[in-house]
């Protein structure tokens, strides 16, 4: 019989092979018609963290954090700069959709054949940039109610 912390681990594994499923079946429709991809990182970035928060945000009793209280404080103080981090980065691609056009993210302004993968692009950056924004903000907020139900109630 398995102990709880070989069920978390195997757990854990399985949630980030599900992840990475998620980050290659998006991004492979991208990096098959285009090989270089100014803004892949940062999508990579915005889809692991939305998937990853929200995770922990709807199964923390379930998850390896449950009980460790000090590491619950570092992620909350953590997660202000990454909200910002993330708030720049789709502010940043925003930026170059209105300096360039979404024509510029095949890099050809004047191909119209491909609209298709254009607002595929467009709507996938923005549904992960701004769910991972969200879940940045609520994820501390769920923890902080976290460590409160710990010290006063003995519950996760």
């Amino acid at each position: 019989m398995k102990t709880p912390t070989q069920l978390l681990i195997q757990l854990e594994i399985i949630w980030w092979s599900v992840t990475a499923v998620v980050v290659f079946g998006v991004l492979l429709p991208i990096k098959s018609y285009w090989s270089i991809y100014p803004f892949l990182w940062s999508n990579i970035i915005f889809i692991i963290v939305l998937l990853t928060l929200a995770r922990y945000i709807f199964l923390l009793p379930y998850t390896f954090l449950a009980h460790r209280q000090r590491l619950k404080v570092v992620l909350f103080f953590l997660c202000i700069p990454l909200v910002f981090l993330l708030t720049q980065e789709l502010n940043r691609f925003q930026l170059f959709l209105d300096y360039n056009g979404t024509g510029a993210l095949l890099g050809q302004p004047t191909l119209l054949e491909n609209k298709g993968l254009t607002a595929y692009i467009y709507n996938e950056m923005l549904l992960f940039g701004v769910g991972s924004i969200i879940s940045g903000v609520v994820f501390p907020l769920r923890l902080l109610l976290s460590v409160w139900r710990k010290r006063n109630r003995g519950t996760v």
